[in-house]
This record gives C-alpha cells, sequence and structure tokens, in this order.
C-alpha cells in the first residue's frame, strides 16, 4: 500500500506542471493533470468513431500516463522539434523511475510481484502511445493532438497567437496524427481551423520554444 502511496502522491506534482493553453472562461493556464484527465475522457467518447476495433481501456489509461514524464521534464510545445530526441531520452528515464515507485515496498511477495505488474503495464502503455503503431495508440494520439485545438477554437487561438503559431504549423503536424487515428474528427476539425484563419486566430510567424 505505501508503493502505490507514494506512486499517487508523486503523480500530484503534475498538478504543478502548466501548459500554454487556457481552460475555457479562465485567465490561468491550464496544468498537464488537467489536461490528461480531459483528453482521456475526449478518447473514451471517440471510441465509435476510431478507424479500427480498439480496446478502449487501453486508449483511456494510455492518455492517463502519457504526459507522466513531464513531472520532470516539463512541458515542451508540440510545435518545437529543436532537442526533440533529448526530450524524449529524458522523459523515458522519468517514467522508469516514476512508474518503478510502484516495486520499492517491503510488502508481501505477493504484493511486491502485482506491483511490479503494474510497473511494467504502465510503461508498457506509455511506449506504446509513444510508437503509435496500434490503433489504440493512434486513437490516444488523435485525442491528444486535437484537445489543445478545441481549446484554441474555443478561446479564439490564445496560445497560438501567444506563441506565434501559423495556421500551416497546426495543419501540417496535428492533421495527419487526427487523421490516421480519427479521421471523422480531423473532418470536423479542418473546416473549424479554416474559419479560424479568417477569424485571425493564428499567430504571426515566430518561433515558439516552450508551451503546451
Amino acid at each position: 500500500m505505501q508503493a502505490i502511496v507514494d506512486f499517487i502522491l508523486e503523480l500530484d506534482r503534475l498538478k504543478g506542471v502548466l501548459r500554454k493553453v487556457r481552460p475555457t472562461g479562465l485567465d490561468r493556464y491550464e496544468n498537464t493533470a488537467e489536461h490528461s484527465w480531459q483528453i482521456a475522457m475526449l478518447g473514451a467518447a471517440l471510441e465509435a468513431f476510431a478507424t479500427e476495433a480498439v480496446d478502449i481501456d487501453r486508449v483511456v489509461m494510455m492518455l492517463l500516463v502519457h504526459d507522466v514524464g513531464e513531472i520532470e521534464t516539463g512541458d515542451t510545445i508540440f510545435f518545437a522539434e529543436e532537442g526533440l530526441s533529448d526530450r524524449k531520452a529524458r522523459e523515458l528515464a522519468a517514467v522508469t523511475r516514476i512508474f518503478g515507485l510502484l516495486g520499492q515496498t517491503g510488502a508481501a511477495d505477493v504484493s511486491l510481484r502485482a506491483e511490479h505488474a503494474l510497473s511494467e503495464k504502465l510503461l508498457a502503455l506509455w511506449k506504446e502511445f509513444e510508437e503509435a503503431t496500434t490503433p489504440e495508440a493512434r486513437l490516444a494520439h488523435a485525442a491528444d493532438r486535437a484537445m489543445p485545438v478545441l481549446l484554441n477554437l474555443a478561446n479564439r487561438g490564445q496560445s497560438w497567437r501567444e506563441n506565434g503559431i501559423r495556421y500551416e504549423q497546426v495543419v501540417s503536424r496535428v492533421g495527419p496524427p487526427i487523421r490516421r487515428g480519427c479521421p471523422a474528427l480531423w473532418e470536423y476539425l479542418e473546416p473549424r481551423l479554416e474559419d479560424a484563419r479568417e477569424r485571425g486566430y493564428f499567430g504571426e510567424d515566430t518561433a515558439a520554444n516552450s508551451g503546451g
């Protein structure tokens, strides 16, 4: 039980990791814990629109764990490509340590085995999301990429304008994974992004180095 408590309290640090998108109607920025919860709900709601039959429980779990590494690395805006391989290596080291907390206990052997199994399961789900080769991971990626778009559409392009994110960047980076994992969702978003461009919701052609 102590290992579970230690793990859950370590996850509490996600509440302090700020992103660059604001929750609708609020002046503050969202945190990664809020983002993870919201996209897990979005992923679950998109089950009927997946390109293939999916194990929706795995989709939800992937979305809940995929940003756990930000406890140590912080959040970096999706459009910043510089240093990506280094960030991913640091995230892997972080999640390996954090999920490994589940095995650090002096409980009975049966409990140790169960906790180790959960630790391995969570790490495997994190890696599956990163590789994005299964139907579940593709649907999870679609939800993850779509959520900031939905918030920006609702907030008149708040983070796009603040971070100089152009229309072309959004379409070229988020379009393919959303279309691959949930074509119906992209069909919904594409005309709304075009409308957002006409309304001036996007930023100027400036470099974006950090965010969410």
